[in-house]
């Protein structure tokens, strides 16, 4: 019998679901359309939902993984938390004014659509910063293409390790990105 993903060690999630990459698919945007359309008929009117992550860019490999960002007053962090997990969701990190959610992953791997949304707080969003400034820059996309293409196999089956190890590049790209784009959201 197989474990539970809840009984699973992080190596045994890591080895179940290793990171991934390919080019750019274009149903994604019809998966984020559908999820958009789906959760803000639940969620408070007025709640902001982007596309974020690399499935957002389409001239760049991404992971199959359509990442979602909600954004929310600060109050309505706990209303909204029991909406999104009502909706298939799994809450995968807590913080303070921050919470991280998957969908799409099953004691078999991962299903055919698979989700990661970020909860946070309005004006915790740099993630946007850095999206418009890949769509705007190709070059620097394709750099970011490439150090991910780099780090793939080293960090298949270690998500914080690829993560961690792109940080620099994110965090580097997202201050010009506010520079650039100032008040814009």
């Amino acid at each position: 019998m197989r474990k539970r993903l809840s009984e699973m060690t992080l190596e045994e999630l890591w080895e179940l679901f290793p990171i991934r990459l390919c080019s750019h698919n274009r149903c994604w945007r019809s998966w984020y359309d559908e999820e958009h359309d789906a959760l803000l008929k639940r969620l408070p009117f007025g709640t902001r939902i982007y596309h974020i992550g690399s499935t957002a860019i389409e001239t760049i490999w991404a992971k199959p993984i359509v990442d979602l960002l909600i954004e929310v007053n600060s109050d309505e962090i706990s209303c909204v938390d029991k909406i999104i997990t009502d909706s298939g969701y799994i809450c995968m990190n807590v913080e303070a004014d921050r919470r991280d959610y998957n969908k799409g992953y099953t004691e078999n791997g991962f299903a055919e659509r698979v989700f990661h949304l970020h909860l946070r707080i309005i004006g915790d969003h740099d993630e946007l910063y850095f999206r418009d400034y890949l769509i705007a820059h190709p070059d620097i996309a394709r750099d970011y293409e490439t150090l991910k293409l780099s780090l793939w196999k080293k960090y298949e089956h270690d998500r914080d390790g690829y993560t961690n190890a792109k940080h620099a590049f994110i965090t580097k790209w997202t201050q010009k990105a506010k520079q650039e784009y100032a008040n814009r959201y």
